[in-house]
């Protein structure tokens, strides 16, 4: 199951992830994605909005929908107040994840951003700078996200939420910003079923 990125209730962090929470609680889809979770091996992925909704129903970080509670993970505002469209560097800390197990620890990706939003082996995906070093500055972390995060998966990585566009990519679209941005995560998807 993939829940994409798109601007639906102004992309407000209390918007949009809770509009596709909505429609994910209805309980007949709750319990078709526990299934898919449960007995059927799947795999779930969560981009922008869609990961404001992985980690609104619990699947992101938790791996299972879950009642929220005051001390539950959240997406809130960037640092700068503002929707931000940029490329960003990021750096693959895991392939623990079924999605990211043709990437190795260590690559560095540029992808895609557009949002106004921004442990425990867990961290997939992180912000860093030209050097490859966890990055603070806005200048290569655009949301301000805490450590860096740009990336997290459930417990047993077949759940991964991230705020980056992997899904923008297609060759030769971006030739003049420099650095690797096809990350294979469609492909890992893929892989892991064959």
């Amino acid at each position: 199951m993939m829940i994409p990125g798109g601007f639906s209730a102004g992309d407000e962090p209390e918007g949009s992830g809770k509009f596709i929470t909505a429609s994910l609680r209805n309980s007949g889809i709750a319990d078709a994605i526990s299934d898919l979770l449960d007995n059927r091996d799947g795999l779930v992925l969560g981009i922008c909005n869609g990961f404001q909704a992985l980690i609104k129903l619990g699947l992101v970080p938790f791996g299972k929908i879950c009642d929220m509670t005051p001390e539950s993970p959240t997406l809130t505002f960037n640092n700068i107040g503002r929707h931000q469209n940029v490329y960003a560097r990021t750096k693959i800390m895991t392939n623990k994840s079924p999605w990211l197990s043709l990437c190795t620890p260590g690559e560095i990706y540029e992808i895609p951003l557009s949002h106004g939003e921004g442990a425990n082996g867990q961290i997939a995906t992180c912000y860093v700078d030209l050097d490859g070093n966890y990055a603070s500055d806005t200048q290569f972390n655009p949301n301000g996200s805490i450590c860096a995060i740009e990336g997290i998966t459930s417990p047993d990585g077949r759940v991964l939420g991230k705020m980056g566009h992997t899904e923008r990519y297609e060759s030769d679209l971006t030739k003049n910003i420099p650095g690797n941005k096809y990350q294979k995560i469609f492909e890992s998807g893929v892989a892991y079923f064959l």
